[in-house]
């Protein structure tokens, strides 16, 4: 159904009041009722937009990384490039709270596990099989790179580890950037030095 002025208006209320709370609140904590009430509206007009709670939640958390494309990153430093792009992202210039919300959320809500999921198949994967051309394992490089930054981020945003914390940006960068090239270019049947495994 086209949306009039007033009902995209409507709309983007309801969608900005619910990102502060869930972001406030969490999702247990976050009812149609409260962000109705927040953004000054009848629950039912949440509902009429959005359907129900999980419809409200993947709308506001519609998270876009930001990916650079394949063709913007240099490949000789492709690792860097790529951990300095996801350190930005949940701690730099390109941070939100929405982020941090989804990841803590996705580990004891389906509805967001299965966002994050859409995260990764939308924005991830198609970067991965860009980069290495379409290669038969562009999937499984997808799924190794995808543990090393979902890791970082539930050790140093979420657990907050103190070692993980206390990191600096550059040294992490230094240390992630070997990883993610081999999961990106390298033979995934060898160690990081090339040498093949028993």
């Amino acid at each position: 159904m086209p949306f009039t002025e007033r009902s995209e208006s409507t709309r983007t209320a309801i969608v900005s009041t619910a990102r502060r709370l869930f972001a406030d609140r969490g999702y247990q904590g976050t009812t149609i009722r409260a962000v109705a009430a927040e953004a000054g509206i009848d629950p039912s007009m949440v509902m009429r937009y959005y359907g129900n709670k999980e419809g409200l939640f993947a709308a506001a958390v519609d998270i876009d990384l930001g990916l650079p494309s394949a063709a913007d990153l240099p490949r000789d430093r492709i690792g860097e490039a790529i951990a300095g792009h996801v350190l930005r992202r949940w701690e730099g210039e390109l941070a939100d709270e929405l982020i941090i919300l989804l990841l803590r959320s996705a580990c004891t809500n389906e509805t967001a596990a299965e966002q994050l999921r859409q995260v990764f198949q939308r924005q991830v994967l198609p970067l991965v099989r860009e980069i290495s051309g379409d290669a038969p394992d562009a999937d499984r490089r997808a799924a190794l790179l995808g543990t090393q930054v979902i890791g970082l981020a539930m050790c140093r945003y979420v657990l907050r580890l103190p070692s993980m914390v206390a990191m600096d940006r550059p040294t992490l960068v230094a240390s992630l950037a070997p990883v993610l090239r081999h999961y990106l270019l390298g033979d995934l049947d060898r160690d990081l030095d090339g040498a093949p495994r028993p």
